[in-house]
């Protein structure tokens, strides 16, 4: 496993997404998903799930230092009082003294921003969550974040894959120190579909979905956490440290069409005010 160190911590650049995992599923896909070597899992307040996944970090025997643990306030929860309250909850369902990161899932006007991240800033100093930050949060958001409430947020994580391009946020992050983590990074399994991505492939020996993991996380300050349920898949997403995208091929993976967002709910905050 490769890392990316973003303020001196450093974060295992592939990651378990959880999303529609539960149950015995999650436990299983978690339990084998450790055995393998991830050590970076991700979850959420709304994935119903943070008790497996605590289970399966404390029944690896691992010490809990080894993994870098994310889970996310809903968005109906941030009153700076429910996120003090409901993330007790999730390190009480996790099992966990702490998360290395907590983010606010997605952004809500109902809330005033500044009194969530300042209940986030008080689980910070208390130790609960060693770093802060944010999920679905547009430029002209994180702007808000940075530069007016001056809050430093450590992450940004936004669906990114080779069909949604988010390099203004990768070049904001540039200049404020910031981790992007790319989430739906193989496009709901549309990167499989993509004859340049599998032509690419061929190149290397890889499939479509390890290039695809493979370029993002060749662009600095970016990590990916694909999910999978299968062995097979989570081997897969993994394997992506032998090999290097030449310039070539990342470029030609920059220049396919970058319009297909596949996550935008109701609330959704507006993706073009940047």
């Amino acid at each position: 496993m490769q890392f990316k160190t973003i303020r001196g911590i450093n974060v295992p650049e592939i990651g378990l997404g959880t999303y529609k995992l539960y149950g015995k599923e999650c436990s299983r896909t978690v339990r084998n998903a450790i055995d393998i070597g991830y050590r970076h899992i991700d979850t959420a307040q709304m994935y119903k799930n943070e008790r497996e996944i605590g289970d399966a970090v404390k029944g690896s025997g691992i010490d809990r230092e080894e993994f870098f643990v994310t889970t996310k306030v809903w968005h109906t929860n941030l009153d700076h009082d429910d996120v003090l309250q409901t993330v007790e909850d999730s390190l009480a369902q996790l099992r966990m003294p702490y998360v290395d990161l907590l983010l606010i899932h997605w952004p809500n006007e109902q809330y005033n921003l500044g009194q969530t991240l300042e209940a986030m800033m008080v689980l910070r100093d208390q130790g609960k969550a060693l770093n802060i930050g944010v999920s679905n949060f547009p430029l002209s958001m994180m702007k808000t974040v940075v530069e007016d409430l001056r809050i430093p947020v450590f992450a940004n994580q936004v669906e990114f894959h080779p069909f949604l391009s988010q390099f203004d946020l990768l070049d904001y992050s540039y200049e404020s120190d910031f981790m992007i983590t790319a989430y739906s990074p193989l496009a709901q399994g549309a990167v499989f579909k993509n004859d340049k991505l599998a032509e690419i492939g061929e190149a290397y020996g890889k499939t479509a979905a390890q290039v695809s993991l493979r370029w993002l996380i060749e662009q600095e300050n970016v990590v990916a956490i694909p999910k999978a349920s299968s062995e097979e898949h989570l081997r897969e997403n993994i394997e992506i440290f032998d090999f290097q995208l030449s310039d070539e091929h990342f470029e030609a993976i920059d220049e396919i069409e970058k319009g297909k967002r596949l996550v935008n709910p109701s609330f959704a905050p507006d993706w073009e005010d940047g």
